[in-house]
């Protein structure tokens, strides 16, 4: 058997403030949402097939409803 650890140890870390922590956490939980939804969609057409073209949004309207968002300058996230 060896005499090394079966991880590397883990370099010291600078803590984050109050304010930088809770941004973080607030971060992970909207992403965390957003994986759930895209999940929920994945697990639903693994178990129901795919949607009707015919239900769906057409990728010009996503597009141009995305744009002008972009467009109206709202606040998001790289």
């Amino acid at each position: 058997m060896s005499e090394q650890p079966a991880t590397p140890p883990v370099p010291d870390r600078q803590r984050l403030d109050e304010n930088a922590a809770a941004s973080v956490r607030r971060y992970a939980a909207s992403e965390r949402a957003r994986v759930d939804v895209l999940v929920a969609v994945l697990e639903d057409i693994a178990a129901n097939g795919y949607p009707a073209p015919e239900t769906g949004v057409l990728w010009e309207t996503a597009r141009d409803t995305h744009l002008e968002r972009l467009a109206a300058g709202e606040r998001r996230v790289a």
